[in-house]
This record gives C-alpha cells, sequence and structure tokens, in this order.
C-alpha cells in the first residue's frame, strides 16, 4: 500500500474527529522566532491553554510519513483491508441501517 493510503487514512480519522465536534488542526509544524511552535498560522500553546488541566489524547500524524500501511484482517469477515475500518462491514452496516 502506498503513502497516499497512509495520507488518506490520516484524512479519513482526522475528518471523524471533526464530525465529532473535536478540535482538528492541521498545518506544517514550525517553530516562531521568539520559540513558540505554530501549526500553520495558529500558536499551539495558545491552543493547549485552553485544555489545561483536562485529561486528553492527542493524535499527531505526518502527511510525509511514507511507511505502508499494513493490512489488517477483519474480526467480523475475515477480508484484510487496509483502512480504518473494514469497508465491506461498513457497507453492509449502512445497508442494514437503510443509508446504502
Amino acid at each position: 500500500m502506498s503513502s497516499s493510503t497512509r495520507r488518506a487514512a490520516i484524512y479519513k480519522l482526522a475528518s471523524a474527529a471533526y464530525e465529532m465536534d473535536l478540535e482538528v488542526m492541521s498545518g506544517v509544524l514550525q517553530q516562531s522566532g521568539d520559540g513558540r511552535w505554530l501549526m500553520g498560522d495558529k500558536d499551539l500553546h495558545a491552543w493547549l491553554e485552553k485544555y489545561q488541566g483536562e485529561d486528553l489524547v492527542i493524535v499527531l500524524g505526518s502527511l510525509t510519513d511514507d511507511r505502508t500501511l499494513e493490512p489488517r484482517t477483519c474480526r467480523t469477515c475475515g477480508r484484510d483491508y487496509v483502512d480504518l475500518e473494514c469497508p465491506h462491514c461498513r457497507a453492509n452496516r449502512l445497508r442494514l441501517r437503510g443509508r446504502a
């Protein structure tokens, strides 16, 4: 599987987080001249300060990571897939719920 597959999976994960109304930030990580960390034009310090004292999960995915995703075997149908979830089982779930 190509690095574009990994990139697509990262974007899908970010999209799922966004749909859950979670904070999602993307952009190039850089350090400003005064030592502050920026992602795109957003100050990470100010962004994280809003959550001080909270129990958080932070997920970072590099879009330039060229490792390939290893195929996984679905525990339900036994098919191999490279994605966040088995596309066959997802399609069946949607179909059975009347959303296909």
